[in-house]
Parts: C-alpha cells; structure tokens; sequence
C-alpha cells in the first residue's frame, strides 16, 4: 500500500528522480538527500527549511570551494613533486578558476536540475561553476571526506586538469597586464563609464591606457567584465613585449 501511495504522489516521484540523476553525475544513490536538494535550490524559489531559514545553493557552495582547493592542493602536492609554492598556489588558482569550474559544471548539465524561478537561460555562465561547489559540499556531508574526494577525482581531476595544458593558460589578463606594467614601471589606467545606449542591460565602456596612450577598448554587461575583456585585447596586442620580459 505504501508503494502505491508512493507512486501517485508528487513530492515522492519528484525526490525519486532526483535520486537517480544525482547517482548519474556521483556513481551512487544520496543518503542525505536534503543536501542535494539544497545544492540545486536558488534563493529565488523563497524556500525555508523546518527551521525557518532559508534554502539556497550558497552555504554549500561554501563548503564545496574549502574541500576543492584542498583536495587540488593535496593532489598537486603529490603530483608535482619538485615545484614550489609560488608554483602550487599558481596552479591550483588555475584549477579552480571560476572559468575552468564553469566548463566543468556545464559538461556535467548539473544547471539542469536547478530549482529557480528565474529562468535558467537569464543566469550567466558563474551558475555551472557555483553549482558544482554546492554539488561537492553536498557529497561531502552526505559521504564524508574520502568520498568527497573519490569524486573530485572522477569528475574534476582526471577528464579536466591537464597540468601541461594549464601552465600556459591564462586565468586573468588584467593581473597579467597590471604584473608587467609594474613590472616595466609603465603607468596604466582603466577608464570607464556606464554605457548610456540603447539595450535593455545596463553596459559598460572601457579604455586601457599604458603610459597615456590607448592600447583596448571593450564593452561588457558588468565593469569586471569589461575589464577583463579589454585586458585580454591589450594583451594580445602587446603579447610580444610582455613575453619578451616576462
């Protein structure tokens, strides 16, 4: 008689399936299911748990950014036996870059189960990285550290992280422009004003300027954004110099 209630109520069909796409992405079936349920719950659904606080994503992504960086540390410690510490840090910033975890989390269409009332489509591509660390904080407190750690493994270490591949990537161009114009003791300055077009998104405009001369001009939707964008065209302009001294 259980089983027949099970079947036509909604709550239950709906956990169930959640079940089986959680045990797709991790290899095994949740015991605690509340923590993945509150990994793909956004802050828009207005949900409160029986304590009367709010449920969303983010405490997890708290937790799964702390148990990330130190299963990449531990792994990088061990795989790189004779690199330093300058290196380490460097290379694990890498790893857990908001654009690598994006890529990460997109390849697994974690944002899929995500319960919102924004649409899916209006989020910007941050949501595939934050997912994953919500998702990781939630398979540590069900499992425990060794699992947790099992499956970093599976799913972020071995199919992503190339070490040769990440030496030579870049995961900011505004610090790489910023090192070398300190570097060269060349004066730089990011101007930018709020772009007074006609989209329905607020825009921004930016210049680089090294030593009074314009070198980028970008736009974007956010002034880090904008930054971003028109460091990297700087740098692909001056990409022989600062290689060159670098």
């Amino acid at each position: 008689m259980t089983s027949l209630r099970n079947i036509f109520n909604p709550k239950v069909s709906k956990e169930n399936e959640l079940k089986v796409l959680i045990k797709r992405i991790v290899g095994y079936t949740p015991k605690k299911l509340y923590y993945y349920t509150k990994a793909f719950t956004h802050g828009s659904t207005n949900q409160r748990d029986s304590q009367g606080n709010p449920i969303s994503y983010e405490r997890l992504e708290y937790v799964g950014d702390a148990i990330l960086s130190a299963v990449i540390a531990h792994y990088l410690f061990e795989k790189v036996q004779k690199a330093d510490e300058g290196y380490l840090t460097k290379m694990r910033s890498k790893i857990v870059s908001r654009d690598h975890l994006n890529e990460i989390g997109k390849s697994l269409g974690i944002s899929s189960l995500m319960r919102t009332k924004i649409p899916v489509s209006q989020f910007g591509d941050n949501i595939h990285g934050n997912l994953l660390e919500a998702l990781i904080g939630a398979v540590f407190l069900d499992k425990g550290y060794v699992a947790c750690e099992k499956f970093i493994y599976k799913r972020v270490i071995t199919p992503h992280v190339d070490i040769e591949a990440l030496e030579g990537k870049v995961i900011s161009y505004k610090s790489l422009i910023i090192e070398w114009c300190q570097k060269e003791k060349k004066i730089f300055n990011y101007e930018s004003q709020q772009d007074l077009g006609q989209d329905a998104h607020k825009h921004f405009s930016v210049k680089l300027l090294i030593d009074g001369k314009i070198i980028a001009k970008a736009r974007e939707t956010s002034k880090k954004k904008v930054e971003e964008k028109v460091s990297k065209r700087a740098y692909f302009v001056l990409q022989d110099k600062i290689n060159t001294t670098s």
